[in-house]
């Protein structure tokens, strides 16, 4: 191992900052001085880059963080580096070494190597002995790109960055990417590089219009003059601390030959069980199973314009025994769709990227302009699933994820019936619960009245279970389904007030619930008042007061009349013994 530093070493650095490729970068070999974290940070370090005779300030890479922690860089050590660039520090004339790939050469030495040892800044360059070489490797370069394409000259002429050591400091980059999706005319694109590391960049007004084109899903760019932010969490689609803006005098270029490098997708799987910390949430999911039912392509049409889109509906199942409803929408519906519905019987294994959580029938998923469906797909998640359902999932009764338990705020432990216990005050007495997302309570609580004047059920499609109005001969129109039917069923949709020893609340309450409740359909109750009238009905009502429950509900803040004000909705219910 060396024990020396490289003579005028950060001069070297400093008059080529940003070296065209890690093959002429020259001996360097630095000692490691004031080595810290990065304010909290466990995986981001900075030093003191020293030569014996001149110091920089510089950052390590954080795949190194491991090395640190292992103790085989210690202050006052020695690395070698490999590769790095330079980025000017905002509001100073110093510049930062940005180290992107370094070895370590010795373990910590007695003490600090000084020779006149002083700072520099971007007043202090000094030509570095490898100058020569440097320069006839930039010629041969330079001979290489003559007759390259516009892409491949790209690549020989700029330092191709990986995405983890990009921050909003940095000047000049280049970064070699996939684009995993995109959309609209604000225009969103999620890229890839090939270590997997992701970032989304953003689009504006004449950059949309001009790169909106040019980008396409799956294919592999050059991307160089963008600019940097911190990522706003609440909109953020990808794992980055930073996100990306292109504006209309960046550069973006195919790299046609390039794609076998850079990963497909990366997911971050959420378990079906899983999904109801996620309802009416704004983080995104990605999600994968085994295709149980592929309904027919729906025409719904939009409240907004008056425009009818395709809807396709997808019942999958994991390994959590659970399925959940998927809604795709538009292409996804119509294409990939389609290819589920023809393999239906084969049970494929499907992931899902991007999808809405929402608390229709308790847990649903919906697409987006930006989702992304993979059948069959090369991951080992796939294949472990695969492995279970064709072992033992195939002959396993499966319950929906909706109409059981919804999982409580921890994502990391199962949802359960006992959990989460609060009393009713502690619901109403706070307004402030479910403003971000909903809260999930558990409540013992008595049923202690239901308005029988209150309109208690709907006409439901008996395939779909949406709203069905009167056709105009005869019948039933179902717009979802987008057909009439000769009969419709009723299911219900009422508010029951329940009450505690600390006060009450009026609960939204669906089908499901409520048959637990009344003690039977909203077919049958509607025959006992119609054959046997009102106060039938209200005895029948009357009895399912005051009997205990252990109810399961939702908490979330919406708008009526201007006013904000709290829902509650019931998701499942347990009887309990008075």
């Amino acid at each position: 191992m060396s024990k020396s530093v490289t003579p005028g070493a950060v001069s070297a650095i400093l008059a080529d900052p940003n070296p065209d490729s890690p093959e002429i970068v020259p001996e360097l070999i630095v000692q490691v001085v004031d080595l810290k974290p990065i304010g909290n940070s466990t995986t981001r370090f900075t030093f003191m880059a020293s030569d014996g005779k001149m110091k920089m300030k510089a950052m390590l890479p954080t795949h190194f963080a491991s090395e640190i922690h292992s103790g085989n860089l210690q202050n006052l050590g020695l690395v070698r580096i490999l590769d790095y660039t330079c980025n000017s520090i905002p509001n100073q004339s110093e510049k930062a070494l940005i180290v992107t790939k370094c070895e370590v050469t010795s373990p910590a030495l007695e003490k600090e190597i000084k020779d006149d040892l002083k700072n520099v800044g971007l007043g202090i360059i000094l030509k570095p002995k490898q100058e020569v070489i440097a320069k006839s490797a930039a010629q041969i370069v330079n001979e290489q790109r003559a007759n390259a394409a516009p892409a491949a000259r790209m690549a020989m002429t700029r330092r191709v960055h990986p995405l983890v050591s990009l921050n909003p400091y940095q000047g000049n980059w280049t970064i070699k990417v996939r684009n995993a999706r995109g959309e609209g005319h604000v225009f969103n694109v999620e890229l890839t590089d090939e270590d997997g590391t992701q970032i989304q960049a953003t689009m504006f007004n004449e950059a949309a219009k001009k790169f909106y084109p040019k980008f396409e899903f799956g294919k592999v760019y050059y991307i160089s003059k963008g600019s940097l932010k911190v990522a706003n969490k609440l909109f953020k689609t990808v794992k980055n601390d930073y996100e990306m803006t292109l504006n209309e005098n960046s550069e973006v270029e195919e790299a046609a030959s390039e794609g076998a490098f850079i990963p497909e997708m990366k997911f971050d799987f959420v378990k079906i069980d899983q999904l109801g910390s996620y309802v009416n949430g704004r983080e995104l999911v990605d999600i994968i199973g085994v295709v149980q039912n592929v309904s027919s392509t729906l025409s719904v049409r939009r409240k907004s314009n008056n425009e009818s889109v395709p809807k396709r509906d997808v019942t999958i199942a994991d390994d959590s025994k659970k399925t959940v409803v998927v809604s795709l929408w538009n292409e996804l519906a119509t294409d990939v769709g389609q290819q589920l519905l023809d393999m239906a019987s084969e049970a494929p294994v499907v992931a899902m990227k991007c999808l809405k959580v929402g608390d229709f029938q308790g847990v649903t998923l919906s697409s987006i302009s930006r989702s992304s469906v993979l059948i069959n797909p090369d991951v080992p998640e796939s294949k472990k699933l695969r492995s279970w359902y064709d072992s033992e999932g195939r002959e396993t009764a499966m319950s929906s994820v909706g109409s059981g338990l919804v999982n409580a705020s921890s994502r990391n432990s199962p949802a359960s019936m006992y959990s989460d216990r609060v009393t009713l005050s502690h619901i109403t007495g706070d307004p402030t619960l479910g403003q971000e997302k909903p809260a999930y309570f558990s409540v013992k609580a008595y049923v202690s009245f239901i308005k029988p004047d209150q309109t208690m059920w709907y006409r439901a499609c008996k395939t779909c279970n949406k709203k069905v109005t009167e056709a105009v001969e005869s019948g039933f129109w179902c717009e979802g389904c987008q057909k009439n039917d000769a009969e419709c069923s009723l299911r219900y949709i009422l508010v029951v007030k329940v009450s505690d020893p600390t006060g009450e609340a009026w609960l939204s309450v669906f089908n499901e619930q409520a048959e637990k409740i009344i003690g039977c359909s909203a077919d049958e109750l509607d025959r006992v008042k119609t054959e046997e009238g009102d106060e039938k009905l209200q005895m029948m009502l009357k009895e399912a007061t005051w009997v205990p429950h252990l109810f399961r509900v939702s908490v979330a803040v919406h708008e009526f009349m201007g006013e904000r004000r709290q829902r509650i909705t019931l998701r499942a219910l347990s009887p309990l013994t008075p």
